[in-house]
């Protein structure tokens, strides 16, 4: 143990390593956590599994899990780990309120468009604050939330056990082929989809749920043949004819398809969320702008 002559100063760096590569269970991953090179990770981790004379990581196919002893180190110490990180970012905030991390996430039904102009924006008022970009399913960004790996997300719709502030709503709309007989309707109900086959997402994503619902409500179960996650991809299929769906309408026009508005109110909250840890000055003025801008939402005030 003649290593660990002073752990303080030695061991911190290497837990808050081996802290990233247990919570992405990935070695490359937790080096773009923590920005630094994937040989630095490595390195880090198996000097502090050299310190402690035990294994603490290994592979798992394409990432890593944790072995018996790595999984009772990481739940000592990943709460210590996010408080240093905590204090030590506060105190650089503190110092430079205009530089520093944000982690953003957001769904992926959000537009890319509206995404871009947000961080246009927000890069002229603050050119040095440095922005990591996640767009992953609503409840993995929540997952990222509650354990920290991000700082601010957006989340459709807003889980009720994180902190979470309603900043709209999302219109959802039939999306079917521009030669489909109902593109040519001012709106439809869903009941005038009893017939159609819908081009979906899976069962576990909100989408499905409201699809699935509101089916439900109208006394038919709906036909779905075709299962994406992809958003893209759902509308070229509705394009080809291959179905109906139910979105949100698109930033940018696709001739092939038309947005047909839904009668009743056919809509979900958004919500802003923050981690539990103290937010940065950087995070808390990326928060504030976000909330200025509704990134094509229904405002709130009209719920």
């Amino acid at each position: 143990m003649d290593e660990w002559k002073n752990p303080g100063e030695s061991v911190a760096p290497l837990l808050a390593a081996f802290d990233a590569v247990a919570s992405e269970g990935h070695v490359t991953r937790a080096a773009d956590a923590l920005d630094v090179p994937q040989s630095s990770i490595s390195r880090r981790v198996k000097a502090l599994e050299r310190i402690l004379g035990l294994a603490l990581i290994q592979p798992a196919g394409r990432g890593v899990t944790l072995t018996a002893a790595g999984r009772d180190l990481y739940e000592r110490t990943h709460r210590l780990v996010a408080d240093l990180d905590d204090a030590v970012a506060s105190v650089r905030s503190d110092a430079d309120p205009d530089s520093g991390l944000v982690r953003f996430g957001f769904p992926l039904t959000l537009g890319s468009h509206s995404i871009a102009a947000l961080l246009e924006d927000f890069h002229r008022e603050a050119p040095r604050v440095r922005v990591r970009l996640v767009q992953a399913h609503g409840e993995s960004l929540a997952d990222m939330i509650r354990d920290g790996r991000l700082d601010i997300a957006v989340l459709i719709p807003p889980p009720t056990d994180v902190d979470t502030t309603v900043i709209g709503a999302q219109q959802i709309y039939a999306h079917v082929a521009s030669t489909h007989p109902l593109a040519a309707r001012g709106e439809v109900s869903i009941l005038d989809l009893v017939d159609e086959s819908f081009v979906a997402s899976p069962p576990s994503f909100h989408l499905r749920t409201l699809l699935d619902e509101w089916c439900a409500e109208a006394g038919f179960v709906p036909r779905v043949p075709f299962e994406i996650n992809e958003i893209d991809t759902i509308r070229a299929l509705v394009r080809t004819g291959l179905g109906v769906a139910l979105l949100p309408a698109a930033e940018v026009q696709d001739v092939g398809v038309k947005a047909v508005p839904l009668t009743g109110a056919r809509a979900r909250q958004v919500g802003l969320a923050t981690t539990a840890r103290k937010p940065t000055a950087a995070v808390e003025r990326f928060r504030t702008h976000v909330h200025r801008l509704n990134l094509g939402l229904i405002p709130h005030t009209s719920l």
